[in-house]
């Protein structure tokens, strides 16, 4: 073999100095389980869940923080590895809800209960009350943590650390009672946390969840239906899925929660803030305008046509800008549209009214 070329499976692999065996296997389409990794964190070889067998090595070694090395010879599917999957799984079980009543309709999936079943993991091995803390007065609005479901992979701690740098929760306690918890027991409000949910993205295992779908009424063989689109709360553009009830509202859909795309996939890495993961109630509210609206004689508003509240705008700015001078009008755009809508507001700013009284609420 030539350097920087290992084998995967009997498979000749070039890989670059310090590439892991999982990234070089997932480039070249080989599946390795895993649990504790995420693509936007620092490997830690916590779940144990990739481990993979090395030629001449006695112990199994974990493929996500495992870098690869010339001649290297690596086996991911073996009798040995397989017999070492379905025994760690089993074990995760034992402490572990396993009752599907307890999944939300359609969700991203247990990531545990998947490989569980994906390798026949035993499901008969006597089981433990988890004794895990949690936090049942934690008044934050957005997210909900259930110790029972937790398998201390500590992603969600890792991510708050790496990604957002806010280190609002951490691991805590030992051995079985080890738990995701705040300084002091602390409310997510009382911590430094953003409330980003980006502890929800990464979890494996739906132990931490969204508040709002979980006091929702929703029949467990729910199918939600995934839309891609893109966040509109500021101009960063941001990806994101609508996960929809498509049985809602005589058929037009609501939208359950915000998940994110797979990292890697999007410009935002599968991250949001707090306003693009939570703050869709607008979209259902009961003051939200679906009609225009324009102030009759009464003083009141009525609802119009597009066509005619275009007519009332165009007349109001024409009038203002007769009567005092274009420098009278100031237009103010929104980061809630798009480049191409604030490209517009500044052309009608400055090429019809000939004012430079241009603003937009992002000040980009």
């Amino acid at each position: 073999m030539s350097d920087n070329t290992a084998s995967l499976n009997g498979r000749s692999v070039s890989f670059q100095p310090g590439e892991t065996i999982l990234s070089a296997a997932e480039r070249v389409g080989i599946e390795i389980p895993t649990l504790c990794h995420d693509s936007r964190l620092k490997p830690a070889g916590a779940c144990r869940t990739c481990l993979v067998e090395i030629k001449n090595r006695n112990k199994l070694a974990p493929a996500c923080a495992t870098a690869l090395t010339p001649g290297m010879e690596v086996f991911t599917q073996n009798e040995r590895v397989e017999r070492h999957i379905r025994t760690l799984l089993a074990m995760y079980l034992s402490d572990h809800v396993t009752d599907s009543e307890s999944e939300l309709p359609n969700g991203d999936g247990n990531q545990l209960l998947q490989l569980a079943k994906a390798y026949d993991a035993p499901r008969d091995w006597p089981g433990m009350e988890s004794i895990r803390k949690g936090r049942p007065e934690d008044v934050n609005p957005y997210v909900a943590f259930e110790p029972e479901k937790c398998i201390a992979c500590a992603r969600c701690t890792r991510y708050c650390a790496e990604v957002e740098s806010v280190s609002a929760i951490t691991m805590a306690e030992r051995g079985s009672r080890t738990t995701v918890f705040t300084a002091d027991g602390r409310s997510l409000m009382d911590t430094t946390c953003e409330l980003c949910g980006g502890c929800i993205d990464t979890c494996p295992t739906g132990a931490m969840t969204e508040k709002k779908p979980l006091g929702m009424d929703l029949p467990k063989d729910l199918k939600l239906e995934k839309v891609r689109t893109t966040c509109n709360y500021c101009g960063v553009g941001c990806q994101m899925d609508l996960n929809v009830d498509p049985t809602a509202h005589d058929g037009r859909g609501k939208v359950i929660k915000i998940t994110s795309p797979e990292p890697g996939t999007t410009t935002n890495d599968g991250n949001l803030c707090v306003k693009g993961r939570f703050a869709y109630d607008f979209i259902d509210h009961n003051e939200r305008l679906t009609t225009p609206l324009v102030r009759g004689s009464d003083g009141q508003l009525h609802e119009a046509t597009w066509d005619e509240a275009y007519r009332r705008a165009a007349e109001g700015l024409i009038k203002v800008a007769t009567n005092h001078g274009n420098d009278a009008l100031g237009f103010v755009s929104s980061s809630r549209c798009t480049m191409e809508e604030n490209y517009l507001m500044q052309k009608l700013s400055r090429t019809v009214f000939h004012t430079n009284n241009i603003h937009q609420c992002a000040a980009t």
